[in-house]
């Protein structure tokens, strides 16, 4: 049954009769660059066949020897008629009429776009959108976003840890270039390693992922794209510094070797050497740390032959110290003179894509990924040791073809992933190595009009977790104009990486129990997810303003899960799901453009997350089950020079979060029920005086809204009831922040 699985997945599909026109659609920008223009119609003259242009500005659509003129338009640009004879892949740049009004503009440069046509429920962030916050790192990128929950791990490191869908970030397939890239060792500090100039604009997939980026997503999937070295400025600097006297400084350096050859480097370095103890508990508010941040980045372009590649060089060495104000790591380590941590990373990485689309058949594609990973950790947390070795190897081989004519599309390849990880744990050393061999198969349906259904299926053979089969299933319906209804289902798989995932845990002084002792991984089983969801998306113009609304539903129900149990205040546990645990996830969302420039984004969110522990079938801790999120964003009109004002607010408020029980400890040291709720502002001003040069200064926290004694037991650290793990709020009090960015284009 095995072979006949991987044999029917792996089949060759070719076109047997109709043919397709594909290609993108571009712009020139103000720097005289060539960039892709999303939302463009491109359709066949007097007939309805056609497509919208993607993000990056690509489309597709059927072609038939009687049609003749394509025609591509755009609100505010010069529509285009081309004479087409035969099926061939396309490069048209639409040129801005001399008319374009203020209004077009703020129309087609949205910073955040959802797709109307795409059967999963995908949001693309753009670069533009990650400007209007201090998006030093990835951590940092979902500040205006509110899909994305952000908060701190614990009250010392500074870590802050992402959810999406009541769910934290182990649960979410991240990728880089849809590589998986934060995930095992990288897992608690990798969203820190992709600094945010880095970005050219992020991917967030609600619900089950696709079948080609494996079997490990649960609640969704987070891609970044990288700047491409052939479109990145000449040189880019931008300097960072903060009022808790973080500073920052990124350069890009980027270099056209030939016609074909591009080439990048790309310099990330930020540092924290200032104590702060704003609420007096002996503890450092946030921790001292140096990083340092290289990447090489080659890209190989050849459209005349249909090649396309990128190469990835890079390299990481961050280093973090925190714990008690009088700490010196060179007499206190691993003692009981002062409580402190430090945590060493470095990190290698190699990664290489290839792409070949057929100049003859452009529907016809084949893509190879491939990636190398060296992660070491060695970490102490007062008298913790937690040390990791993580050496990761993964490769995708993927083909793309058509099924009789451009509506039915598919994707077949192959995947192969490899990890070796070697963990010290006090006096204990964990050693594994996960292999696993895959094949996946996903078939789409576009009917250029009401219907997009995508089925993907891939079987896995692991060997620690098994022969095991992933379905997932995504369908979008149109029924009238600027509507999408989408509903998806699917199911996960994964290994649970206890140690690495929660690494808060070694900064209390709780005793790690694994129960459960029969499973292949740390003794425990594999954890399994299935994830249904349901969206609508309605367009809509409201007192002649363009506005869109959106509501999400979202179930996840683990057939097993690791439960992480904190209930006993003096131990943590792992074992294996005995009973019910699920997360319901609703979420309303409104976006309006309320007048010329400005724009309003209102969220509201609910959260219903249970996990059945020993003690009962409890709300998972620290999830507040209600949210509200709004942003306000204006720009004034850009000057001669394209000089402009850019102002930026954000606000969330998160209800109050139940606290992992503390009824065993002393009054002292006991925690009520529920936490306060929270809300805090952000702001940003940005002064952009030309194309070249812009400044901005901005505000976190700017209420100066701060947790009030968020260690526990801070004046007894090596006793039984220290923890650091009890954080819902800030810690710090609120951050100003000032930057500028030069780039030569």
């Amino acid at each position: 049954m095995k072979r006949i699985l991987i044999i029917m997945l792996l089949l060759p599909f070719l076109s047997i009769s109709q043919t397709e026109i594909s290609g993108e659609i571009v712009e020139v920008n103000a720097e005289n660059k060539e960039v892709p223009l999303p939302g463009a119609n491109v359709y066949w003259l007097n007939s309805t066949v056609g497509d919208v242009t993607d993000f990056d500005g690509k489309f597709t659509i059927p072609y038939q020897s009687d049609y003749k003129k394509l025609v591509i338009s755009y609100v505010g640009y010069k529509t285009d008629t081309l004479t087409i004879t035969e099926p061939k892949r396309i490069r048209h740049t639409l040129q801005s009429t001399s008319t374009l009004d203020e209004v077009t503009v703020t129309s087609r440069k949205q910073a955040t776009a959802k797709s109307y046509l795409q059967a999963q429920n995908i949001m693309t962030v753009s670069s533009d959108e990650l400007l209007k916050a201090a998006c030093c790192n990835l951590s940092e990128s979902f500040e205006t976003n509110p899909s994305i929950d952000v908060n701190f791990a614990d009250a010392i490191s500074g870590t802050r840890q992402i959810k999406m869908l009541g769910l934290t970030s182990p649960y979410i397939l991240i990728t880089t270039e849809n590589i998986p890239s934060i995930r095992g060792a990288s897992q608690a500090y990798g969203l820190s390693f992709i600094p945010g100039t880095w970005v050219e604009s992020i991917q967030i997939t609600k619900g089950a992922g696709s079948v080609v980026n494996g079997f490990e997503s649960i609640a969704g999937q987070i891609n970044t794209e990288l700047v491409k070295p052939s479109t990145d400025d000449k040189l880019f600097v931008n300097f960072y510094g903060a009022s808790s006297q973080r500073m920052e400084l990124n350069t890009h350096v980027n270099t056209k070797v030939s016609d074909k050859w591009h080439t990048g480097l790309y310099l990330h370095g930020n540092t924290h050497n200032k104590k702060h103890d704003v609420n007096d508990d002996g503890f450092l508010d946030m921790p001292l740390y140096n990083q340092i941040n290289i990447m090489n980045r080659w890209q190989y372009t050849n459209p005349e032959k249909g090649f396309v590649s990128f190469i990835n060089l890079k390299y990481l060495n961050d280093g973090k110290q925190t714990g008690q104000l009088d700490f010196n790591p060179d007499t206190d380590k691993l003692t009981t003179n002062a409580w402190g941590s430090e945590i060493d990373t470095e990190r290698y990485e190699i990664s290489a894509k290839l792409g070949y689309v057929n100049p003859e058949i452009p529907y016809q594609s084949i893509g190879v990924q491939t990636a190398f990973s060296s992660h070491t950790q060695d970490s102490y947390f007062g008298l913790n040791q937690y040390d990791i070795t993580h050496n990761s190897l993964y490769a995708n081989a993927m083909y793309n073809s058509i099924i009789s004519d451009s509506r039915h599309k598919i994707k077949t390849g192959i995947s192969y992933t490899y990890d070796h990880y070697d963990e010290f744990v006090n006096t204990t050393d964990f050693e594994r190595t996960e292999t696993s061999i895959g094949a996946f198969f996903e078939y789409n349906y576009d009917n250029l009009d009401k219907l997009n259904l995508t089925a993907g299926l891939r079987v896995d053979n692991h060997n620690l977790l098994g022969f095991f089969v992933t379905p997932r299933l995504h369908a979008r319906y149109t029924p009238w104009e600027k509507a999408a209804f989408r509903a998806s289902i699917g199911r996960g798989k994964r290994s649970a990486n206890i140690f690495a995932e929660n690494q808060s845990m070694f900064a209390t002084s709780r005793q790690i129990n694994i129960l459960n002792s029969g499973g292949e991984i740390y003794g425990l089983d594999p954890e399994i997810a299935w994830n249904y969801g349901l969206s609508y998306l309605q367009g809509f113009n409201l007192f002649g303003r363009k506005a869109d609304v959106a509501f999400d539903y979202y179930r996840t129900d683990f057939t097993n899960q690791i439960v992480v149990d904190y209930e006993n205040p003096q131990t943590v546990s792992f074992y294996n799901l005995q009973g019910d645990s699920y997360a319901n996830s609703f979420q309303m969302e409104l976006n309006y453009n309320v007048f010329e420039h400005f724009d309003l984004r209102l969220a509201y969110k609910y959260y219903d997350v249970k996990t059945q522990y020993q003690s009962g079938k409890l709300e998972k801790p620290l999830t507040a089950k209600h949210r509200f999120f709004a942003n306000a964003s204006y720009e004034t009109k850009r000057g001669d020079k394209g000089s402009q004002w850019k102002f930026d607010a954000t606000f969330n408020w998160l209800s109050k979060q139940r606290f992992s029980s503390t009824v065993t400890n002393p009054a002292q040291y006991r925690l009520p029920e529920y936490s306060p709720t929270v809300g805090t502002i952000n702001a940003q001003i940005t002064k952009v005086f030309s194309s070249k040069f812009e400044v901005y200064l901005g505000g976190e926290n700017i209420t100066n809204v701060r947790q009030n004694n968020p260690i526990l037991a801070a004046d007894d650290p090596f006793g039984a009831n220290f923890d650091t793990t009890f954080v819902y709020g800030p810690v710090f009090g609120s951050m100003y922040y000032a930057g500028l960015r030069f780039r030569i284009n």
